[in-house]
């Protein structure tokens, strides 16, 4: 498929994390001199506000999702919900959160960055666009990836938007692009370095867009089967099919029925490897793999970073999910 560049400014490779802590008291109060506060509701929106905030003085971002809460169970804390109160800028997904959205409409007092505004999400289950083939055996997988999305709409409820959007190196920057907009306003006698801090976190996505691009471009397989479906952006730009073995939340459950037609697409295909998730477990995807004799990998929707993350980061998660798809999908 095209993969078109993202917006290149001058960059390096992206730097260490600006540390993010919060009283949840106001700004002009606040005891560690803050004179901006930014509230991020999960990880990587709280990334990217890093990102274009680093190197400025005075800027405090703080996360909702502590690492190792799953952030579409987030429940919040008086603290929190005031934090939010007093934010001068909330970054969250509407729809991610039911929490975080409550909190937004009741309590937002400054202004709020929802990235389903400036983000097209795709639908879950969306299987519309065209993906050149991959391999030889691509027709044959495109023609059961077919059949097994068909299957998981009437399986799955696919109503809602896929949020994982960052798993998109192109609509992470869009997502960026629109934090340093909203700092730059907030903070007009910093806009420039708010703005050349989103040129080069854009530039860093763009080689990261690169290397996938190329590593995956001769692939032996193109079907990616996944514990669950938060891997559609992923699989669109780098020219895979996704098939879930449950649906697009991590607490989505798959059938009997289901598991027993994942494992005879994966015998039928002759596929590799599967992937399980590290936040979740490899449970379905290890029964599977059992059944089939096939390999289990990890890929990470990096929804947060843990203890059990492949890096520190979201690039250097991001480049262990390359790893695991160059071997298992047998790319050359």
């Amino acid at each position: 498929m095209t993969h078109r560049l993202l917006t290149v400014g001058a960059g390096a490779a992206t730097a260490a994390l600006l540390t993010a802590c919060g009283t949840g008291g106001s700004i002009s109060d606040s005891a560690d001199g803050a004179e901006l506060r930014v509230v991020a509701a999960f990880y990587p929106v709280e990334f990217a506000a890093q990102q274009i905030a680093r190197g400025v003085a005075g800027v405090e971002i703080e996360t909702l999702t502590a690492p190792g809460v799953e952030p579409h169970d987030l429940e919040l804390t008086p603290r929190q919900v005031g934090a939010v109160k007093d934010a001068d800028l909330v970054v969250y997904s509407s729809g991610m959160q039911a929490a975080v959205d409550d909190a937004v409409a009741a309590q937002a007092e400054g202004h709020t960055l929802d990235t389903t505004d400036v983000v097209p999400l795709a639908q879950t289950g969306d299987d519309d666009s065209h993906v050149d083939d991959h391999s030889a055996d691509a027709h044959s997988e495109e023609e059961h990836s077919d059949e097994a999305q068909g299957s998981a709409h009437e399986d799955h409820d696919h109503g809602a938007s896929d949020p994982h959007f960052w798993l998109d190196p192109e609509r992470y920057a869009t997502a960026g692009a629109a934090i340093a907009d909203e700092l730059a306003d907030l903070d007009p006698d910093n806009a420039e370095a708010y703005q050349a801090n989103a040129q080069r976190f854009a530039s860093d996505l763009t080689a990261l867009d690169a290397e996938f691009a190329d590593t995956l471009a001769s692939c032996r397989h193109d079907t990616l089967v996944t514990t669950h479906e938060a891997f559609g952006y992923l699989a669109d730009r780098y020219g895979f099919h996704q098939v879930g073995i449950a649906g697009v939340t991590s607490d989505a459950e798959a059938t009997p029925a289901r598991m027993a037609e994942i494992s005879d697409i994966v015998g039928e295909l002759g596929i590799s490897a599967i992937y399980a998730e590290s936040t979740l477990g490899g449970d379905l995807a290890e029964v599977i793999g059992t059944e089939t004799g096939t390999e289990v990998l990890v890929l990470d929707p990096i929804e947060g970073i843990t203890d059990t993350s492949a890096g520190a980061d979201y690039f250097e998660v991001m480049r262990a999910n390359l790893e695991a798809l160059q071997r298992g999908q047998e790319c050359t």
